[in-house]
């Protein structure tokens, strides 16, 4: 019989310890280690067994690759890579009230109204809400006559056993698990939610959806740092992990893959939340500018506003990058970020200032992406630039033009990829120029140009796109506010 074992772990980061200690010496966490007991298999003491040896197989397989299996709502099928794989685990993450469940219940009417017929649609279980509160959520969205079977439980071998049941024509294609930290394993004596659990419950469902073909969406909660809770194995285990990214005040939301065997990584799929519920959004860069349909781009009249082509995936996405400079009355200047990096703003006021002669580094910097997007790829660094320079000269950017380009240390604008693609996204916008950095050494040079194209090597070439020479700025001498350099002297 098996005896039970008793180990120490980490409830944030799952790292096992030989005994209870007040703080966690992987993640530094505090009073985070909790004992758990787990049985022990009868492996070295008993009977020894004749291990029987795999069967090898070719690289060259003789059957032919899954079908994917389309849940029917396009954002979510370009992010998964093409739809649904059969026998795949995707793991969805997000902060509490971002639309997760109300996502997945949409993609379950979805899939159980295809007309393909394929599969029997979606099996919903939820071990967080009753099933008269599901039917709730889709009479609100109107959902209520879609055909999507659901199941309230919290035990991992029960579901398992549910669907193993279910006759051939009648299995679900898809089982959604809301959420994966409620599940727990009957073999287990420790609580639902901590690490063995979530550990033993999603080894169980992925292993259940690769012998039977089902493929399995787990909602996994995330702490107040942004990150999945639980074992960091877990992300590891999965196929999929796409996490749900938005902010409250924001109407959009932003369905991200940061990892996908079957996909690119990085692609986004965009939503509206509304009363509703989640609505697609098939032209984004329109959205984030907040253009209408068949809406064109028109002149700018509000300085510190860049425009930036960037690259989400394999979508180019064209949205604003708002910008305020001002006095700072402070010993240490204000820098506030949202939808950027704040350690990439600073190197890009520190280049502006020693390679521009501008004086950005003694201001209050306000930094925003409009829409709620969050841009990490270095190529927004032009954009960013244009908006600081714009706003602190107080000249509005040339109409219609956008931005994009890496910049040095050295002021140097540097080549990004996807140049064109940027820039068809840019013309079908109705954009007339964009501001940009030479194109690659030994890169074919594609098509026509689709804009007037302006390409700049140094960023100090910005700056006569806003009237400024190094230092002046409208008839304003930049040094001569508060905290400039001395022996640079102009007038106001």
């Amino acid at each position: 019989m098996a005896r039970a074992a008793s180990r120490f772990i980490c409830q944030e980061c799952g790292t096992e310890h030989r005994k209870w200690a007040g703080r966690c010496e992987g993640c530094g966490a505090w009073n985070a280690i909790a004992e758990e007991v787990t049985p022990r298999s009868p492996g070295r003491g008993g009977a020894s067994r004749k291990t029987r040896g795999l069967t090898l197989e070719s690289l060259k397989g003789t059957t032919a690759s899954p079908e994917r299996k389309l849940t029917g709502i396009a954002e979510l099928d370009r992010v998964l890579g093409g739809g649904l794989v059969p026998g795949s685990a995707v793991l969805v993450a997000g902060d509490p009230g971002i639309g997760k469940s109300t996502l997945l219940l949409q993609a379950s009417a979805a899939l159980g109204r295809a007309p393909n017929g394929s599969g029997a649609g979606a099996l919903y279980v939820s071990g967080e809400e009753a099933t008269d509160q599901l039917r709730m959520r889709a009479e609100r969205t109107g959902l209520i006559d879609a055909p999507i079977a659901l199941l309230a439980a919290t035990s991992v071998d029960q579901v398992i056993a549910t669907v193993a049941a279910m006759a051939a024509d009648e299995r679900p294609a898809l089982l959604i698990i809301d959420s994966i930290q409620t599940m727990y394993a009957e073999d287990l004596d420790s609580a639902p939610g901590t690490v063995s659990q979530v550990r033993a419950a999603a080894q169980a469902l992925i292993g259940f959806a690769k012998r039977s073909d089902l493929a399995v969406i787990m909602v996994g909660h995330v702490t107040k740092e942004g990150q999945i809770a639980g074992p960091r194995v877990l992300e590891h285990m999965v196929d999929t992990v796409l996490y749900f990214e938005g902010e409250r005040g924001q109407q959009f939301r932003i369905l991200r893959a940061v990892k996908n065997r079957f996909g690119p990584t990085d692609e986004i799929g965009v939503f509206e939340m509304s009363d509703q519920g989640l609505g697609e959004v098939p032209n984004p860069s329109a959205m984030f500018l907040g253009l209408g349909d068949g809406a064109e781009r028109g002149t700018a009249v509000v300085p510190g506003a860049a425009v930036f082509a960037g690259i989400e995936g394999t979508r180019p996405v064209l949205m604003e990058i708002q910008a305020l400079v001002a006095p700072s009355t402070l010993a240490t200047p204000r820098r506030a970020v949202v939808g950027w990096d704040s350690a990439r703003l600073a190197m890009v006021i520190a280049v502006l200032d020693a390679r521009c002669g501008l004086n950005l580094s003694g201001q209050d910097v306000y930094l925003s992406v409009a829409g709620g997007l969050r841009v990490s790829e270095p190529a927004a660094d032009l954009a960013v630039a244009a908006a600081l320079v714009s706003s602190l000269a107080d000249t509005p950017a040339p109409a219609s033009t956008l931005f994009f380009g890496e910049i040095g240390l050295s002021g140097e604008v540097r080549p990004v990829s996807a140049r064109d693609a940027r820039l068809r996204e840019a013309e079908k916008l109705g954009f007339e120029s964009a501001i940009v950095p030479p194109r690659k050494a030994g890169a074919p040079a594609g098509r026509a140009e689709p804009s007037k194209v302006i390409e700049i090597r140094q960023l100090s070439e910005l700056l006569g796109l806003f009237g400024v020479t190094p230092g002046r700025a409208r008839g304003r001498d930049l040094h001569s506010l508060e905290g400039g350099t001395p022996g640079r002297t102009g007038t106001m």
